[in-house]
Parts: structure tokens; C-alpha cells; sequence
């Protein structure tokens, strides 16, 4: 009797992808998709008023500054991250043009209109054009998006210089699995259309390649779209090495099929997934830096 017991409680401690036989991939993943491996929620925040939320976000965004300078993704004076403002959606948050992002305080940040005028401001009163340009556009188009990523990290823009998508070649590459994009720009964007153009071409997306010119993602957290930028960037540097060592050895990468690639993606590309990996960095930043961006 004990010995039946602990079989019936090892067989139902398997998971059900495990523990059958069958050899139907499509039915394999149907029974297991929608599984948590454990994303914690991001958490219902509660402010006093609107401004209190204003303050909170821009600190954030200074946080999300400092990781992209930590983890080396930016590059000179290229890229921004916004948020769209609490008080007046239709205006957004960025960073002063010429400040490195290691230095960017909560106090530095801009605000500015779709329209490219700027509402406030700290210490340096200089504004990127490309930056309303790009970022104006897509919050236009996205009232889901909060956060708006582009930076000209390495490996991305080594990647976009091929002018073509990801391959589900990894886990981390398979979150982008359908959905990001390539867009066939312009170079140094400059011009009202080609910030709609961008925006057009990301559709519902949660990323995009920059055809020889950088990574851009989006999130509905900040932490989200943060999160996607590094995996996104990373996954970049593995497929170029992938790619480099399987044409020295003659052949091609292996790749995940469809149904594997989309079932990665729904566990591990989830708005949920997104945010929880955000925060591990911010975490690290505070520790880092001792949270002195919220100057």
C-alpha cells in the first residue's frame, strides 16, 4: 500500500510534458502551455496624487539609465529611454542630450511634447532630436506602452547590419520569437515620418531591429522594456557567434521549430517575465550605486 502511495505521488509530481508517451508535438505543448515557472507579479502601486507618481517614475527612469551605463549599452552620446508622463500622457520623459548615462540623476530629466518642446528640465536643457522623434511617434501609436528603449549597444548594431530577424536558436532568442521586426531605415532619423515609419513598422511588437543603426524595444513597465533591451542585445551576441562557429565548421546553426519557439515565448516572454527580470537589475543598480540617481 505505501508503495503504491509514493507512486501515485511521484507520477503526479511530473509534469505532464514529461510523463507521456506521445509522440504529437502539437499536443505535447498544447497540454502544457500557459505554465508559471515561477515570474513573480509586478505590484499594484498606490500614490497620493499624480505628482507623487510623476516623482516616482522619473526616478526609475534615472535607474534605468544607470543600467544601461553599467551593463555598456549605450554609446557616446547615442540612445534614449522615455516614460510616458502620468499627469500629461501625451508628453514623456527622457534624458538630457550630452550627459553620460552613469551620470543622469532623477533631477536631470526632460520632459517634452510629441512636437519636440521642452516643459522641464534640469541642469542641461538640451534635447536629442531624434529622440522626440522616435519616442514621440511610438507613444503615439502604443497608449499600452509605458517605456521606449533605443540604444546603439554593440553587438545589436553588428547584428542589424545583416538587415534580418532573430532564429530561435536559444531560449533567450525565442522571447522574441514573431515578435519583433526589422525596419529598413533611413540612418540618423531626423525627419517626422521616419519616427511614424518606425512606429508603423513595430506595430504591436515588443521589438525591433534597426537596420544598421540599433535595438529598440518597448514594455508596459519600465523595468519590462529594460529587461527585453538586455535579453534582446545578448541574444544578438549569441547569434553572431553561433552563426561565426557554425560557418567555420562548414554547417548551420539548429534551430527550434514553431510550435517549440512559441510555446518558449509564451512562458518566457510574458509582460510578467519581463518585468520580474527588470527588477532583478534594478536591484543590482541600487546596490551599486547606492540609489544616488534619485538625486
Amino acid at each position: 500500500m505505501a508503495t503504491e502511495t509514493l507512486t501515485k505521488t511521484v507520477e503526479a509530481s511530473i509534469p505532464l510534458a514529461l510523463s507521456q508517451n506521445a509522440t504529437d508535438k502539437s499536443d505535447k505543448y498544447s497540454k502544457t502551455a500557459g505554465q508559471d515557472v515561477g515570474f513573480l507579479s509586478p505590484p499594484k502601486l498606490e500614490f497620493n496624487s499624480k505628482h507623487d507618481e510623476r516623482d516616482y517614475i522619473k526616478g526609475r527612469l534615472a535607474g534605468a539609465y544607470r543600467i544601461f551605463g553599467h551593463f555598456g549599452l549605450s554609446q557616446g552620446l547615442a540612445g534614449h529611454i522615455t516614460v510616458r508622463d502620468p499627469i500629461e500622457p501625451d508628453t514623456f520623459w527622457v534624458n538630457p542630450f550630452g550627459v553620460d548615462f552613469n551620470r543622469i540623476n532623477k533631477s536631470d530629466l526632460l520632459r517634452v511634447d510629441h512636437h519636440g518642446a521642452i516643459l522641464d528640465h534640469g541642469r542641461v536643457k538640451v534635447l536629442n532630436k531624434a529622440a522626440y522623434l522616435i519616442h514621440g511617434a511610438i507613444h503615439a501609436a502604443r497608449p499600452d506602452v509605458l517605456c521606449v528603449a533605443h540604444a546603439h549597444s554593440v553587438y545589436g548594431r553588428a547584428y542589424c547590419a545583416l538587415g534580418k530577424k532573430l532564429e530561435p536558436i536559444s531560449l533567450e532568442s525565442c522571447i522574441f520569437y514573431d515578435d519583433h521586426v526589422v525596419f529598413e531605415g533611413k540612418g540618423v532619423v531626423l525627419a517626422e515620418d521616419e519616427g511614424c515609419d518606425m512606429a508603423e513598422a513595430l506595430g504591436n511588437k515588443k521589438a525591433a531591429l534597426l537596420r544598421n543603426h540599433g535595438l529598440l524595444t518597448v514594455g508596459e513597465t519600465i523595468e519590462e522594456a529594460v529587461d527585453w533591451f538586455y535579453l534582446l542585445e545578448n541574444a544578438c551576441h549569441v547569434q553572431l557567434l553561433a552563426d561565426a562557429a557554425a560557418a567555420g565548421r562548414g554547417g548551420e546553426t539548429n534551430k527550434m521549430d514553431d510550435e517549440e519557439a512559441t510555446y518558449t515565448r509564451g512562458v518566457a516572454g510574458t509582460h510578467k517575465a519581463g518585468w520580474f527580470g527588470g527588477k532583478a537589475m534594478f536591484d543590482l543598480i541600487d546596490d551599486l550605486t547606492e540609489k544616488k540617481y534619485m538625486q
